[in-house]
């Protein structure tokens, strides 16, 4: 019986993981290796990828900081009451909740040229959807929990005790953060950091809703591979897809790699 769980746990793996993964590799070459080049290093491709890594960029950095001090906030600030955080734990679940479409519609509902704000930003000449800064709104949202609930866990097991003492001999806030509770924190900050880049990279529902994607302006790379299916340009959307895959898979390998370390340490 044990062999047939495992037996069948391996065919799971194979059927669901290896061989979609293996059709995209071998899908990507269906034109030979100049039509994979020719599919990847197309302008919309290229734009597309661009776009990809800014918003990684930007969402990762923005994710960091105030994910980290999101954590403090829930699990040092004695100040809040329990009621109040139990309220803010809560918003951080909101992306696990709700479905990525559902969040970009909230965003473009909230932000949009209707509203109120959206039209207040559109005035002023500084456009939120339909743009990038809507696209990095929707790909923060879909990411924020993931920096949240690797770094709270690890502030609620060393405890706060070496900071007390900290500040009892006269460190500042800033400074017993940097000397006692970032190295005690940075192996989950750096899992949370790689979770954040991978899931900004496959990012689809919610950034597809805000961007409007608009080819060579909008386009994330997941859109194009959307839109390359949609029309039937198979080989391309592969090859772009693969890219994404190589991505992951080295994401995963470092993800593995800082878990270790943060259990080391």
């Amino acid at each position: 019986m044990k062999r047939l769980w495992i037996g069948l746990t391996y065919a799971v793996f194979i059927i669901l993981l290896i061989i979609p993964l293996s059709r995209i590799a071998i899908g990507a070459f269906d034109k030979g290796l100049d039509g994979f080049a020719e599919g990847l290093f197309r302008p919309e491709a290229l734009h597309a990828l661009m776009m990809t890594g800014l918003i990684v960029v930007f969402v990762t950095f923005l994710n960091a900081l105030f994910g980290i001090m999101m954590a403090l906030y829930l699990v040092r600030a004695n100040w809040l009451s329990r009621k109040i955080k139990g309220i803010l734990n809560s918003i951080v679940d909101l992306p696990y909740a709700v479905s990525p479409v559902i969040g970009g519609l909230m965003i473009v509902l909230l932000l949009g040229p209707d509203s109120i704000i959206g039209g207040f930003f559109e005035g002023i000449g500084f456009k939120v959807v339909y743009a990038f800064p809507g696209m990095v709104i929707a790909t923060l949202f879909v990411t924020f929990p993931l920096m949240v609930r690797e770094v709270m866990p690890v502030l609620q097991e060393i405890g706060n005790d070496q900071e007390q003492a900290a500040s009892t001999l006269g460190a500042y806030g800033w400074t017993t953060f940097v000397k006692v509770t970032w190295p005690s924190i940075r192996w989950a900050v750096v899992y949370g950091l790689v979770l954040t880049v991978a899931r900004s990279l496959g990012e689809f529902g919610a950034v597809l809703v805000v961007s409007g994607n608009i080819m060579n302006k909008t386009q994330t790379a997941t859109t194009l591979v959307y839109q390359d299916v949609e029309n039937f340009n198979v080989a391309a959307a592969n090859g772009v897809a693969l890219v994404l895959a190589a991505f992951s898979v080295g994401l995963l390998l470092l993800m593995e790699w800082a878990k270790k370390r943060k259990d080391v340490h």
